[in-house]
């Protein structure tokens, strides 16, 4: 499995709902905000996988 690109699209209280950039799929994936780095906001970008995220540009 490799890490795949996303951005933040909303968050709910304690989780946040990601969109995957590479279009594959157009459901939004829910993590517990305790799992991203801290400074997460709507319109961030991430990479990660499993629970593991980290801020890109």
């Amino acid at each position: 499995m490799e890490p795949h690109a996303y951005e933040v699209a909303e968050i709910n209280g304690d989780y946040a709902g990601l969109r995957r950039l590479d279009g594959e799929d157009d459901a939004l994936f829910t993590v517990a905000m305790a799992l991203l780095p801290p400074g997460v906001d709507i319109g961030t970008k991430l990479t990660g996988m499993m629970g593991m995220f980290e801020i890109i540009e």
